[in-house]
């Protein structure tokens, strides 16, 4: 098993980042959804937690199988996918591989992310999420510049403890390295996504990006599956 923990800063308020994460996940897993590829919510409904009280609780399946390297697909089915149930009770989320425990992470699995200046991708990268150049016509923050998270007023930070297991022999390590390389992609992406994307969602109620992930919800599934069943 591999543990790592990675926390992001956000130049956000706790609770703009509850809205701005709702309509992030959306939106990028609609983007993201094609060929049979991208992110199926199988669950999606209110749950109460017994200690944290009132929340929701999902259940989705991130394929994989087009991001695969070429060894892995030799042991890979057809459909490739890791499933992700998580418990969300703002502002504490329990996830099957990312579960916040008693114990604290080891110094040495500890990763920031600094949204601004990480390397993502190159297919993944767009000059309007680019935070160097991002303004808000709303909240008048942006853009960001070296030494931001010293700077930033508001500012928050995101922590997503991950453990990943793959026991087969041979591929252990070289698949957990990968899972986590796609994970911090993922995160990485995403929270950049959430700040260049604050003037549509800023503003908006719970109930409001609620309804939009409900309907963001039904166009990505109908894209995943009925590529699937094309192929």
């Amino acid at each position: 098993m591999l543990l790592k923990e990675y926390r992001i800063c956000m130049p956000l308020t706790v609770d703009e980042y509850r809205i701005g994460q709702l309509y992030m996940i959306s939106k990028h897993s609609c983007e993201q959804s094609d060929g049979g590829q991208g992110v199926e919510v199988v669950q999606n409904q209110p749950e109460v937690h017994p200690q944290y009280g009132p929340g929701q609780v999902t259940e989705k399946r991130i394929y994989l199988s087009s991001k695969l390297p070429s060894w892995a697909k030799l042991l890979a089915p057809r459909f490739f996918y890791v499933t992700e149930k998580a418990w969300n009770f703002y502002p504490y989320t329990i996830t099957e591989y990312s579960v916040f425990g008693d114990q604290p992470t080891p110094e040495e699995s500890i990763s920031f992310l600094d949204i601004l200046s990480d390397p993502i991708p190159d297919k993944h990268y767009k000059e309007s999420e680019d935070l160097s150049l991002w303004r808000s016509d709303k909240t008048g923050r942006g853009p960001l510049e070296e030494g931001w998270r010293a700077q930033a007023k508001p500012i928050m930070c995101s922590y997503k403890r991950v453990s990943c297991s793959f026991e087969v022999y041979g591929a252990q390590g070289r698949t957990e390295d990968f899972i986590h390389k796609t994970i911090r992609d993922i995160l990485l992406v995403g929270h950049r996504q959430a700040v260049a994307w604050i003037d549509e969602w800023h503003g908006m109620s719970l109930d409001e990006v609620r309804q939009y992930e409900r309907e963001l919800q039904e166009k990505t599934n109908s894209k995943v599956k009925s590529s699937q069943c094309i192929a």
